[in-house]
């Protein structure tokens, strides 16, 4: 008898690790849904960026074709300037561009485009038929350039202050209320204090 129940009990035991095994697939399933609520809280526009309050990456490109000018890291020094990633294959640039557009109309911070991983003749159709509000447009083909300055994804926006240092990034398409609330009156602060608030 004694024999029997000491057989029970080591055939229970073993079943018991199946028992964990089995939840912690669960366990695993819990955390993970935890953690991608936590992540859909937070606000795309407002991911942090290593840049801001560093100076620009190094780069020099040339222009989109069909424009003039070409643009480097020391060009974005000695003035207050927005840097904004586009692509002509990204769709929520056609939803900021006329933001930009008329930005560009009422205001004298210059916008300079970064043409980000895409061809340079669909871009130039592109801004053709869109508009143009970037003082130049820059070919970034191979992406590098958007790689130094963190960017995952298209659009993006930078805001430049004097001495060439990031001061803020707009992570997804700049509208008329980004635009109003927070871009703009950044602008206005970094031109009235020299581009150090």
């Amino acid at each position: 008898m004694n024999l029997a129940r000491t057989e029970a009990k080591v055939v229970g035991a073993g079943r018991r690790p199946h028992r964990i095994v089995f939840l912690l697939p669960v366990l695993a399933f819990v955390g993970i849904a935890m953690a991608l609520g936590v992540g859909l809280t937070r606000k795309p526009g407002e991911v942090p960026s290593a840049l801001i309050g560093k100076p620009v990456p190094e780069f020099s490109l040339a222009p989109v074709q069909g424009r003039a000018l070409g643009l480097s890291s020391n060009d974005l020094r000695g003035e207050v300037s927005l840097v904004n990633v586009f692509a002509s294959w990204c769709t929520a640039c056609r939803a900021e561009h006329a933001v930009l557009n008329a930005f560009a109309k009422q205001s004298a911070v210059p916008i300079y485009g970064l043409n980000y991983k895409d061809d340079a003749d669909a871009a130039r159709a592109w801004l053709k038929q869109m508009g143009d509000p970037y003082v130049t447009s820059l070919i970034d083909a191979d992406g590098k350039v958007g790689i130094d300055y963190g960017v995952y994804g298209v659009p993006e926006t930078f805001v430049i202050d004097r001495a060439g240092v990031v001061r803020y990034r707009q992570v997804g398409p700049v509208t008329a209320e980004s635009m109003e609330r927070r871009i703009a009156p950044l602008l206005q602060q970094l031109e009235q204090e020299g581009g150090h608030a």
